[in-house]
């Protein structure tokens, strides 16, 4: 990767923010809310303070609790993470995080994400296994001469398809394996790096915004907040419509003015000559006719990434399962290669080394999380947060709301983690306010989106490392739509 001399690398800017959580521990007093937890089979389980109390299987045990999640959802596995309990929150000794925590945060990190990075590692042996056929260049290729002077429908399918992904099924750590197949091919158009990112990540962050039946957001949210996921389900069917519209449109914009001027490129501008981390297809290349082998091996890879899908989305795949199946389609691959042993395990292991650095960055941003809970802030910045905006009328309240999870984004990047956790109090909260709990919903939704195009905690970093842009590009590129989806979000929580 480039020496962005004029912006810190990732890994120093997450260094800087978990310096920063451990500074909130010295300034913010100590405290959590108790949490009710239910093991399949047994009781619930209360965890206050050091304590563990267990409590019946009851709904009388949630109504007792104020939570107003009902009970089959906890029996048939919606809600599987500890829930707050509203009204629970205490003052605990303090838990000042020190020197010593600040360098084993980042460690800690590495450990705790240790399924993700191994995914990402997987990832990186089979593209490189795959990219050594020659297939994918070759497919590059012809796909470049036949898009040629439609290169910006690329974008807007792609984007849009993007976003779909995020805001129907949950695609998140899913998205990185297609950077290396579109940064060639974006490339090849007369774009600058900054575009396959903002398809990628950003209509990926766009769906999230949106998301309208997703799994990991909506439905475990509306159900911690006590309403039928499918409650608002038409209103945000109409905002992925306009909100990917806008992104579409804002990022066409901006590849074509760099097509016509690559002088115009943000990259260009910060970093000057950044080279791409994949190979690049020769402007004079000739379109050649794909032999019997490269069809196989696109085929191969056409049906890896459709199993992918498939998998997330109806076999209740993660992580594990999506890993074996890169290990899979890569040996697939050796075998219609005909490669050797010793070649395709030093192949798949230099892969592997390649996206070891966005490993790194993966697992270093878990240690925020960490810190923040090792000195038992987290609670506090969100029981401190719920009592600022408890006393607002509805609209200041709910669009204040969108501001506070904006910040609690950068706390706690989990979308399923920030549901379970602030859901049942600021849920409570929306209901003596006289705030629909879509909205509530809502407003969670639209927080993370915003801040999950820039947040450190989040993939962000992972992305543009993958594609060699630094954060300072990024964010000359992005600040403008933050801006106009703020307005947005916040006119359509109001209205």
């Amino acid at each position: 990767m480039p020496s962005f001399k004029k912006f810190p690398t990732p890994i120093t800017i997450l260094m800087c923010v978990i310096m920063l959580a451990a500074a909130t521990t010295w300034l913010l007093p100590a405290g959590k809310y108790d949490t009710l937890t239910y093991h399949s089979g047994g009781d619930f389980e209360l965890g206050y303070g050091e304590k563990v109390l267990h409590l019946p299987f009851t709904q009388p045990t949630l109504d007792s609790l104020h939570i107003l999640i009902k009970l089959e959802k906890f029996a048939n596995g919606d809600i599987k993470k500890p829930v707050s309990v509203p009204g629970s929150y205490q003052r605990l000794p303090s838990s000042k995080q020190g020197i010593l925590d600040v360098i084993q945060a980042p460690l800690k990190g590495i450990y705790d994400t240790a399924d993700i990075i191994f995914f990402i590692l997987m990832i990186g042996g089979f593209i490189h296994v795959f990219y050594s056929s020659g297939a994918m260049e070759k497919a590059l290729i012809v796909l470049s001469y036949r898009m040629k002077g439609q290169e910006a429908w690329l974008i807007i399918v792609l984007t849009f398809l993007f976003s779909l992904g995020g805001s129907s099924f949950g695609m998140a750590e899913e998205s990185l394996v297609f950077y290396p197949v579109l940064i060639p091919l974006f490339l090849a158009a007369g774009y600058d790096l900054v575009v396959p990112v903002a398809v990628i990540h950003g209509g990926n962050t766009l769906g999230y915004l949106s998301s309208f039946s997703n799994p990991f957001s909506t439905i475990i949210a509306s159900n911690a907040a006590g309403i039928n996921w499918t409650d608002g389900l038409y209103g945000r069917l109409v905002v992925m419509v306009l909100t990917t519209g806008i992104f579409i449109t804002y990022v066409v914009r901006y590849a074509q003015k760099v097509k016509k001027d690559p002088t115009a490129s943000l990259v260009y501008r910060t970093d000057g000559i950044v080279k791409s981390p994949y190979p690049v297809i020769d402007e004079n290349s000739e379109m050649q006719s794909l032999n019997r082998q490269t069809v196989i091996l696109l085929l191969l890879f056409t049906a890896t990434f459709t199993m992918l899908v498939v998998g997330v989305v109806f076999l209740d795949w993660w992580l594990l399962e999506m890993s074996v199946l890169f290990v899979v389609a890569a040996v697939a691959v050796a075998v219609v290669l005909r490669m050797g042993e010793r070649e395709f395990i030093d192949k798949f292991i230099k892969g592997a080394e390649s996206l070891l650095g966005v490993a790194f960055i993966i697992g270093v941003a878990r240690g925020v999380t960490t810190i923040l809970d090792a000195g038992n802030v987290s609670g506090s910045i969100l029981y401190y947060a719920s009592m600022l905006v408890s006393q607002m009328p509805p609209s200041l309240f709910i669009v204040s709301l969108l501001v506070v999870y904006m910040i609690l984004t950068l706390v706690i990047p989990s979308s399923s983690g920030m549901a379970v956790v602030t859901m049942p109090i600021l849920g409570s909260l929306a209901f003596v306010a006289g705030v629909p709990g879509k909205d509530i919903v809502n407003s969670y939704l639209f927080g993370m989106g915003i801040m999950g195009l820039i947040t450190p905690t989040g993939l962000i970093l992972p992305s543009l490392a993958l594609a060699n842009v630094s954060p300072k590009a990024w964010w000359e590129f992005i600040w403008p739509m933050l801006c106009i989806l703020f307005i947005f979000c916040a006119l359509w929580l109001v209205f």
